[in-house]
């Protein structure tokens, strides 16, 4: 159903002379800005003055949804120290290049999420959240079933790697989207409860996937696994947009197809962030702690299991995993928390404790000496990973402003695809250069630690531009009225039927 202002009308037909295109424009020009064009599909819809949320009814079942994709999802993704394990009891060849190849299969499933995220918000911004996210899911589905049909490392690293990888991708970016569809007021609410949940949901995956390796074997574990992206498969089609549009007559007139193919082009390949000099430091200094903050998700299962060889607390090991989830959900609530009272740019000061904490962790998992140190450098590895995710959409609205800040996550999430796929092969290539994981564990504290400094000097080059920050907010603001796509359309609702 759509709500239109009586005064709009329809296109004129080709019959339509210069003169007259250029007199309705100036009319345009001269009109107050036009009214909000409210499309909505969900039930219950209907008049009114502008676009207005439900805050609740269906709207938890949307909640629901992308609980289930950001547990299930990150769940494996973060429980891949045990699948790394049993490939390499499955992996016949030597061993000095299984410890290499092994990672690489994690790695790209981890990297190809954030290579991904540009595409994912350019096809969210011009489909819709439900169609990216349906096909993304059943991509993973696909990837996780046909990985257990293998049992070749280098066909995982399509079917896992690839296929997993950018299916997660599609299937995670617009359960983020779509809950400002259906929540407003109730955002912050409706994200806490996503955030904690799905910490919850992806705690239970460690001993899940340790108890089925156990029982039935890696092939088997990945065809179960490969249920829960079917199940996503079908929440994602609860991605029902509702969709804000702008009626503006000026949209085509007096412009040649070219230009608005440049005109769409420029709006979904924006560069404009890179402007911004703090933007490009701050990218740059998470792109580079990046480089060592999956290394231990990948290596720690297999360092225990050899460091801790004979003792009675090395058939828990999946433990460890689950402590990083649930620190990490419990830092995703108290820095939200936190990060609300920090005024201003200030609050990039909880990354970069954050980014230095993660790296000393990573250093002390060789010097811990007992089960029960590595139990509580783990715990901080899970509230350091909370702080770090949670603080990154607020520093990007300080850094670029609104208009800016879902691209500018999409290239930040795209720059850190590289360093983190490279991050654990390095770190298998170490130790089987040294044939034991210290060196590859003190390597993954170091960049992290270099981020962290990188990132303690954004504050200080933004205060010596107060006037140029002035100006690019009230450019933000005058954006918000103009012809771009994610002014026009809340993200995540489709271009297509913006009219209907």
């Amino acid at each position: 159903m759509a709500l239109r202002s009586p005064e709009s009308g329809g296109e004129k037909g080709p019959w339509e002379t210069e003169a007259e295109a250029e007199e309705e424009e100036k009319e345009a020009a001269s009109s107050p800005e036009p009214e909000l064009t409210v499309s909505t599909r969900g039930p219950g819809s209907g008049p009114g003055p502008g676009f207005q949320p439900p805050e609740g009814g269906y709207g938890w079942l949307v909640v629901f949804a992308a609980t289930w994709c950001n547990g299930s999802i990150f769940g494996i993704q973060n429980s891949f120290g045990i699948i790394y394990t049993m490939l390499l009891k499955e992996e016949g060849g030597e061993k000095s290049q299984q410890e290499f190849k092994a990672a690489w299969v994690g790695a790209l499933a981890m990297g190809m999420i954030f290579l991904c995220s540009p595409i994912v918000s350019i096809f969210t911004d011009r489909m819709g959240c439900r169609i990216p996210a349906t096909a993304g899911a059943a991509v993973a589905f696909i990837g996780l079933l046909s990985s257990s049909f293998t049992n070749s490392l280098e066909a995982r690293f399509f079917t896992y790697g690839i296929l997993f990888g950018c299916g997660s991708s599609f299937a995670f970016q617009p359960s983020l989207v779509i809950l400002g569809h259906y929540f407003q007021r109730r955002l912050g609410l409706a994200n806490g409860v996503v955030a904690a949940a799905s910490s919850l949901f992806s705690m239970s995956f460690p001993f899940l996937m340790k108890i089925l390796g156990d029982k039935i074997q890696l092939a088997h574990t990945l065809q179960v696994l490969s249920i829960f992206m079917l199940v996503l498969m079908l929440l994602s089609l609860t991605y029902r947009p509702l969709l804000p549009t702008t009626h503006n007559p000026r949209a085509k007139v007096g412009r040649s197809l070219r230009q608005q193919c440049l005109g769409h082009l420029t709006n979904y390949c924006n560069m404009r962030v890179f402007y911004h000099r703090t933007y490009r430091i701050w990218a740059f200094g998470i792109a580079t702690a990046a480089l060592g903050y999956f290394i231990p998700y990948v290596h720690l299962m297999k360092y225990v299991e050899k460091q801790f060889t004979g003792e009675k607390m090395i058939k828990d090991t999946w433990v460890l995993l689950v402590c990083i989830g649930a620190t990490s959900g419990i830092g995703r609530l108290v820095s939200g928390r936190i990060s609300d009272s920090i005024p201003g740019l200030k609050k990039i000061y909880l990354q970069v404790i954050a980014f230095m904490l993660l790296g000393l962790m990573c250093m002390m998992i060789p010097l811990c000496k007992g089960f029960g140190g590595l139990v509580v450098v783990c715990l901080f590895l899970g509230l350091c990973d909370g702080f770090f995710t949670t603080i990154m959409a607020p520093v990007a609205f300080e850094l670029v402003g609104p208009m800016q800040a879902s691209q500018a996550i999409g290239y930040l999430l795209g720059m850190m695809a590289l360093p983190m796929t490279a991050g654990p092969p390095i770190a298998g290539l170490l130790h089987n250069c040294f044939e034991n994981y210290h060196v590859a564990f003190y390597f993954a504290g170091v960049p992290p630690i270099i981020g962290g400094i990188i990132l303690f000097f954004v504050p200080l080059f933004h205060r010596k531009m107060p006037k140029k920050q002035e100006m690019d907010s009230s450019k933000d603001k005058m954006l918000a009225s103009d012809t771009i796509m994610n002014g026009d359309l809340l993200p995540g609702a489709p271009a297509t039927e913006a009219h209907i």
